[in-house]
């Protein structure tokens, strides 16, 4: 495949493709060993009674740590992930998110991350995954 095909393609990712009408269009950076974004999730991501779908969160925090393997110049995939939700998210209250390599054996790579809601700290869910690498390195 181009790598001109396989830009287009990741433009239109759902959490990360600016190219996405109804995505997320999340922006990521590395500082040090961390990827971090930012997430503020409105109407469209609810749930009920005024909070974000914990699908939303979930995309948010797989994208987190699948961006820091991109942002190494490696395509992954994830294998398995598990999701601990902590407290809901109350619609239009932002949260930071922090993704980051535990560990790496081969082509696999074991991953976590974090969501805290940026106005009072306060951890809404944590992700552990396990990511097979298919490119780069």
């Amino acid at each position: 495949m181009s790598e001109a095909l396989l830009q287009s393609e990741d433009n239109h990712c759902f959490v990360c493709g600016p190219d996405n009408p109804i995505g997320l269009r999340l922006k990521f950076r590395m500082e040090g060993d961390l990827c971090l974004s930012e997430f503020t999730p409105g109407e469209h991501h609810a749930g009920y009674a005024n909070q974000t779908h914990g699908g939303m969160i979930f995309c948010a925090l797989d994208d987190v740590m699948a961006n820091w393997m991109y942002l190494q110049g490696e395509t992954a995939h994830t294998a398995k992930c598990e999701i601990r939700y902590r407290r809901p998210l109350e619609l239009g209250k932002t949260i930071l998110l922090e993704g980051r390599q535990v560990k790496r054996k081969g082509r696999l790579a074991l991953m976590e991350s974090s969501a805290v809601q940026a106005d009072n700290g306060t951890v809404i869910a944590n992700a552990t995954a396990s990511f097979m690498i298919v490119t780069g390195g």
